[in-house]
């Protein structure tokens, strides 16, 4: 396989599988990490190598190191792997998807923003997803149609339990404090504001070709996703909150041995459920507008990237995310999107908007 994004907590997971089930990876494309990068290479041998910067190649002990986009493209046409693990982190990861689709690659993905970004122009029937919430309605769906509604769940980020009038007041060491599990701080700001939620609602859309779809909180996130199917019936999909599972599928189409240790519904005693409120995640209101025009979601995730990036340096307050999005949403809210080129240029129009934007 060609593995984008091997330093992450995607890539070492899918990497555990890979070494589990003696699997050959051609390719390993990585961020800044060289330390973690030059101990996978010394233990997969890859044939081709790409991290992020010059700066990063030099300190990459492989003899023809490349860096950069057009490098990651160009891997993914060389390479004679039929498969392309895509786990880089946001828009880094659109191009490298639709170089592999062009390629009739089959793509194991976990990039969120492709399909937020370029879903009406990606075939999905080449894609299997990396994500709990989209594999467990695929789990759930396999040879069945007759479902009325789908649902995924949300852990309710970092600041759930929090009085809302204070959440104006959270520290970036407030929003990265989350209550479940440790993951990067792009996600895990997204999970506080819901932003991520809204992507996934929009993946499920092209992934599973609905607009019928809503997300609520769960707050111990054992449940990652449930059918409501004609019949009345409501199946749940229930698993420890471990990637290697959807992993495991994704590369492998099929899996009979055990990935996880079984759920111990005795240990977890009780399941809370909560509905995301508007007025704890005032993005929440773009919901079915989204779902509705799904061009929108190159908005979206522009103004989120370039509003994550002012939090980081504390340059706006937490609510400041969300208040760009919407008010992005306002302005592009007409927008139409007829190929792939008009998503870039889209792009660079919400960020030049977003430079200008005052709070």
């Amino acid at each position: 396989m060609v593995l984008l994004g091997s330093t992450g907590s995607i890539g070492v997971n899918t990497l555990e599988i890979a070494r589990h089930y003696n699997l050959e990876i051609e390719a390993l494309v990585a961020g800044s990490n060289y330390e973690l990068l030059n101990r996978q290479i010394k233990e997969f041998k890859p044939k081709y190598v790409v991290v992020k910067d010059k700066n990063t190649a030099k300190k990459v002990n492989f003899k023809d190191v490349k860096f950069g986009e057009e490098a990651i493209l160009e891997v993914i046409e060389k390479s004679k792997s039929d498969l392309v693990v895509n786990a880089l982190v946001g828009d880094a990861g659109l191009r490298p998807t639709l170089k592999a689709q062009e390629l009739n690659k089959k793509i194991a993905l976990a990039n969120k923003e492709s399909l937020v970004n370029a879903g009406k122009f990606i075939d999905t029937s080449k894609i299997t997803p990396i994500d709990s919430e989209h594999f467990g309605l695929w789990y759930l769906l396999r040879e069945r149609e007759d479902f009325k509604k789908l649902y995924i769940t949300a852990s309710g980020g970092a600041l759930r339990d929090w009085d809302i009038e204070k959440i104006k007041n959270a520290t970036l060491k407030d929003v990265l404090n989350h209550p479940n599990w440790s993951m990067g701080v792009k996600i895990t700001i997204d999970s506080a504001t819901m932003v991520n939620k809204l992507f996934e609602l929009l993946e499920a859309k092209w992934l599973f070709n609905t607009e019928n779809i809503d997300a609520f909180i769960e707050t111990k996130s054992i449940i990652h996703a449930l059918v409501e199917f004609k019949d009345g019936s409501t199946t749940a999909h229930i698993s420890k909150t471990d990637m290697k599972l959807p992993i495991a599928f994704a590369i492998l189409g099929d899996v009979k041995d055990e990935i996880l240790k079984p759920v111990n519904l005795l240990e977890i005693r009780n399941l809370e459920f909560r509905e995301i409120i508007k007025k704890r995640y005032p993005i929440w209101e773009i919901k079915d507008l989204l779902l509705e025009k799904s061009d929108l979601g190159v908005v979206v995730n522009t103004a989120n990237e370039f509003a994550i990036n002012l939090f980081l340096k504390e340059k706006i307050g937490f609510l400041g995310i969300s208040k760009m999005i919407l008010d992005a949403i306002k302005k592009f809210e007409d927008i139409r999107i007829n190929n792939i080129n008009e998503i870039f240029e889209i792009k660079s129009e919400v960020r030049k908007w977003c430079e200008s934007y005052s709070f």
